[in-house]
């Protein structure tokens, strides 16, 4: 698998994402990291969903630990990129959410709108997210990790038709006492 330790990381964009796509990519090349792209033309570019299931299947297949995808809204791309196995995909629109998906929920996809994010902020956005993994930054939050894990962990393995015969109830729920939160956290 090629990891953001090892500075890996894929991406893809349909037309209303793909200048936006090109900004972070190059940002990305610049501070070291290996960019496989998935949509290295502007020409004939698959609809928004198409790349979502591309990026998707990248992480189903234990091809790359993280990805990004653009389209318009993020929106889009994210449903579709959602619809592979093993997906945790975010919609981010700041530094904060975006790195709070990777820390918080352990997110693997980070979808971006380009109508609503401009390139700085997108370059930002994507630094935080694959800089961040689960957990980092709140080890002074006692449980937060243990609580953040279990939800994951949680949504990794849902069995919709299990929760549906157990009464629309997680079955064997695990619990985490999550401590209060710490002072003075931004994010």
């Amino acid at each position: 698998m090629k990891s953001t330790r090892d500075k890996h990381v894929v991406v893809g964009a349909d037309f209303a994402g793909f200048r936006l796509k090109e900004a972070v990519k190059r940002h990305l090349e610049a501070r070291g990291w290996t960019v496989t792209d998935l949509t290295p033309e502007d020409t004939n570019l698959p609809m928004y969903h198409r790349v979502g299931f591309l990026v998707g299947s990248q992480i189903s297949e234990g091809e790359f630990e993280k990805a990004l995808a653009f389209c318009g809204s993020g929106m889009g791309i994210h449903i579709a990129a959602s619809k592979c196995p093993h997906v945790h995909a975010a919609v981010c629109e700041s530094v904060a959410t975006a790195k709070r998906a990777a820390t918080a929920n352990n997110a693997n996809v980070l979808a971006i709108g380009a109508f609503f994010t401009a390139p700085r902020l997108a370059n930002a956005m994507a630094d935080a997210f694959l800089e961040s993994g689960l957990g980092d930054g709140y080890e002074e939050w006692d449980g937060f990790h243990d609580y953040h894990r279990i939800g994951f962990d949680e949504c990794e393995n849902f069995d919709y038709e299990a929760y549906k015969a157990n009464g629309f109830s997680v079955l064997d729920p695990q619990e985490a006492d999550l401590g209060p939160e710490p002072r003075g956290l931004a994010f």
